[in-house]
């Protein structure tokens, strides 16, 4: 085996590698747009491996499809960021779960046993900067003056 397969060969673990965390990202994760990030993780394996088996084969498709793959990407992230601005604003949260209220009518909502309710309800108390000292005293006749125009 010469150099140039083995390049090859590492390329495609690379690639497997890249498809097989983005895919342990998806569905791990409930974060939307962690979970579109996921998705183009598993898009660059694919184009990883697609270029790598058409350097092995001196062929040209795997950089067509490659080609491909990324105006499908560019499509999916437009329509991702479109849809995620669209659910942000209606439900004021990124978390998968929150959107029960879009699913099809007569299906039971999914309830996440693993993560616990928040028992406060008050409003969180937001940390205040200390002041930092006295203002100085401005002189009126120094900014009134500017000598470097």
């Amino acid at each position: 085996m010469n150099d140039f397969d083995s390049l090859c060969q590492h390329t495609m673990l690379v690639g497997a590698g890249l498809f097989a965390l983005g895919m342990f990202g998806f569905l791990v994760r409930r974060n939307l747009i962690v979970m579109f990030l996921c998705v183009e993780m598993m898009l660059q394996g694919v184009s990883l491996t697609w270029i790598a088996a058409g350097a092995y084969h001196n062929q040209l498709d795997g950089q067509v499809m490659v080609i491909l793959i990324i105006a499908v990407a560019a499509c999916e992230a437009g329509l991702g960021l479109a849809l995620v601005m669209m659910l942000y604003s209606r439900q004021g949260n990124l978390d998968i779960l929150s959107w029960q209220s879009n699913r099809e009518e007569g299906r039971a909502s999914f309830v996440d046993h693993d993560i616990p309710e928040s028992e406060s309800t008050s409003d969180p108390v937001w940390p205040t900067l200390t002041p930092a000292g006295v203002a100085p005293e401005i002189n009126q006749e120094d900014q009134l003056h500017r000598s470097h125009v």
